[in-house]
């Protein structure tokens, strides 16, 4: 029996969804924490692509609980479209059950259009919102005005509250930012119609999980984006709007502390980001735009292209002491073949500091950062196929070798492409 955590090391976009979808096959329960539909998790399967937003990546097998948390925000048309398309495509497997927190936020269309507004209103200065709504949401279950999915529920505490956040968000949509209002009566009915069909999805999530612990189960806690995006250690303002580190897996689930087992950090072996913000190793040249287009690095949810840059061991070492990881899946290898020499960043400098255990808080400061590097050759072999460490070419081993002494933690696994079974299985948390 094991609860494990699994988070990302870097701005999001790790490759979190093929390793929960790895990891699902040995728990019993997969559950997200945090997050809304802002995240997209990418799994490919008998060479068929699946993309999910919100339901945790564990749906595609058989016989588990898949669980959407109390810490998350939840958009229940992308909800009820996931369901459905999965459903169409014979994903959604007939022995596995989907359950919704009673005490996860709703995201409401007044969420999306302040959302959208504020980027707009900020123009240079924006922060690279995917434009979901997603920090609407948690800024009004912050000042406990957010309406939950128990209150969805109830159609006559939904109506009271549904008009009173109305009048207030038309406030600022018509006066402050100048766009169009919202309908209360439109939202109502629309709301009202997904009640109906998430009703058969709403429980007690955490008392859920509790009982499969005290059952022997074991459980995957699926995190969303990546460390540096988390609203207090990420690089802030240019975050998201909910707690990323392993440690927010507890609150946004239900969990007491002392149940977690293993944290398991997904590290892409070279760093990207999407949207605005500083980004100390980003490349612009052609060695950046090859492992853009090699690695099809475009954003799962928006379409947007990713910023790429070499490996930044600087973020992912903060990861590794703010989430208490205990291995690293190192994902997307098989990018960097052909790329000779290789380069990771192992401190910043700016003036006379120099930072390499922690990233600068302050934004002005870190976008004065450059990069210190450390050159290591590269490999032009195939790797797709390795099965075992020794498959590798004697430079990737090198590589892996080096990230794990700068990270200080070892590798539970090594990506080496895409699919399933391209996958270098070292140390699973779920046997010990």
């Amino acid at each position: 029996m094991a609860q494990v955590i699994i988070v990302g090391t870097q701005w999001g976009d790790e490759g979190k969804g093929k390793i929960v979808d790895l990891y699902a096959r040995d728990a019993d329960v997969i559950a997200r924490f945090q997050g809304g539909n802002n995240a997209g998790h990418t799994l490919v399967v008998e060479g068929r692509q699946t993309i999910l937003h919100l339901i945790p990546s564990g749906i595609l097998h058989n016989n588990k609980i898949c669980v959407l948390g109390n810490g998350m925000v939840i958009d229940p048309e992308v909800l009820l479209q996931e369901i459905d398309e999965l459903s169409e495509k014979n994903l959604f497997p007939p022995d596995t059950k989907l359950y919704i927190s009673q005490n996860a936020h709703i995201i409401m269309p007044y969420h999306r259009s302040l959302d959208k507004a504020r980027e707009t209103r900020k123009g240079a200065t924006k922060i690279g919102t995917t434009g979901r709504g997603i920090g609407p949401a948690y800024e009004d279950k912050i000042v406990r005005t957010g309406i939950r999915l128990c209150d969805l529920l109830d159609s006559e505490t939904f109506g009271e509250m549904l008009r009173s956040n109305v009048e207030e968000k038309n406030f600022y949509l018509t006066q402050f930012y100048e766009e169009k209002p919202v309908e209360y009566d439109a939202i109502f009915d629309e709301y009202c119609g997904y009640a109906d069909r998430l009703r058969q999805y709403a429980a007690n999530t955490s008392l859920i999980i509790d009982q499969e612990i005290k059952k022997g189960s074991d459980i995957l806690f699926e995190g969303a984006q990546g460390c540096h995006l988390d609203i207090d250690y990420g690089t802030y303002p240019f975050v998201t709007s909910s707690n990323t580190a392993a440690g927010s897996a507890c609150c946004g689930s239900g969990v007491g502390p002392t149940r977690i087992d293993a944290v398991v950090g997904i590290c892409k072996a070279y760093t990207t980001r999407v949207g605005e913000g500083p980004f100390v190793t980003e490349l612009t040249g052609t060695i950046g735009e090859k492992i853009q287009t090699v690695g099809c690095e475009f954003g799962a949810t928006t379409g947007r292209k990713r910023r790429c840059g070499w490996l930044d061991m600087v973020l992912v070492r903060q990861s590794v002491r703010v989430s208490g990881i205990t291995g690293i899946a190192l994902t997307k290898l098989d990018v960097l073949t052909g790329i000779n020499p290789l380069r990771i960043c192992v401190a910043y400098k700016t003036g006379s500091e120099q930072f390499s255990e922690s990233v600068p808080p302050n934004t002005k400061v870190l976008g004065q950062c450059s990069p210190v590097y450390e050159e290591m050759a590269g490999w032009s072999e195939d790797i797709t196929g390795a099965k075992t460490m020794d498959d590798l070419p004697v430079n990737a081993r090198r590589y892996i070798e080096r990230l794990e002494e700068l990270a200080g933690v070892k590798m539970s696994l090594v990506s080496v492409g895409p699919g399933r079974d391209e996958t270098i299985m070292l140390r699973n948390p779920f046997h010990g």
